[in-house]
């Protein structure tokens, strides 16, 4: 059957004169032959067509024109396959769950290993090039760091502080221990706390690590004297110890031995 739309034709007139538009018809073509030209063979299907309507028994699912038909499936389950089911699923979450917990874990230690085995590296490197430092601080404290020798340097100590080293030890600063080495004590009344007054050797760090402690020489106040005191007295404990026989600690320890063992009426050297 073939069907076309209505209106009217190219050439007619409406009432006033004018000529109207032409405008194409809707063209809807249905097959309802029940041979098939092609093969010669009767069609099966409903009377309105030769495609099987979707949800009937001539259907094909795997045609794709059927891929709207509805499809119902009833399932049925015992509550202990369920129940075991739903365990089982429980069970292979918490162990995704888990791993990637370790994955994430993993990945943090690696990054952790990679920034330190970096940061190990750098220190390594920088070590050895402080006695390249020194070298250019005496040059320059005897006047010899200048023209394109102080450039060189000036370019070589920018890289080295841009990759993170820095120096540190000034007169004035606050003793620590953890940074100072120090190599000479004094006691005065004008400080208040141990105090660096003389740096023998800058110190240098990176990373906050320290590669090379400051040689400093240490001023205390006066009340800090006699702990010096005490460790001047056990190192001539110590003399009188593992010291010569002429060691004048050694010859008073023998000579009080001797004047304690005449109060008790037996001779120097004689046994008891």
């Amino acid at each position: 059957m073939t069907t076309f739309g209505s209106g009217a034709g190219r050439g007619s007139r409406v009432p006033g004169g004018r000529e109207d538009e032409h405008h194409e018809g809707h063209i809807s073509v249905k097959d309802n032959r029940r041979i098939d030209p092609k093969t010669g063979q009767v069609r099966t299907g409903s009377a309105s067509g030769s495609i099987p309507q979707p949800g009937s028994a001539e259907a094909n699912p795997a045609d794709p024109a059927n891929a709207s038909q509805q499809v119902t499936a009833t399932v049925t389950a015992n509550s202990e396959e369920l129940a075991a089911a739903r365990a089982e699923a429980a069970e292979r979450t918490a162990d995704l769950q888990r791993l990637s917990a370790e994955y994430a874990n993993y990945r943090k230690r690696v990054e952790r290993d990679r920034l330190a085995a970096g940061s190990a590296g750098k220190a390594a490197v920088l070590a050895e090039l402080l006695g390249v430092c020194d070298d250019l601080d005496r040059a320059e404290e005897h006047g010899d760091l200048v023209g394109g020798f102080k450039n060189v340097a000036d370019k070589f100590t920018g890289a080295l502080e841009r990759m993170g080293l820095s120096r540190y030890g000034a007169e004035g600063d606050e003793f620590d221990p953890n940074v100072h080495e120090a190599v000479q004590f004094a006691t005065s009344p004008d400080v208040d706390h141990p105090t660096v007054t003389a740096v023998l050797r800058v110190g240098y760090q990176f990373d906050e690590r320290v590669l090379r402690p400051a040689v400093v020489v240490v001023t205390g106040p006066e009340h800090d004297a006699e702990p010096a005191g005490a460790a001047a007295a056990d190192a001539e404990e110590g003399a009188a110890e593992f010291g010569s026989p002429n060691d004048p600690v050694v010859v008073r320890g023998a000579a009080e031995t001797a004047e304690a063992a005449s109060k008790d009426g037996a001779e120097p050297g004689e046994d008891a």
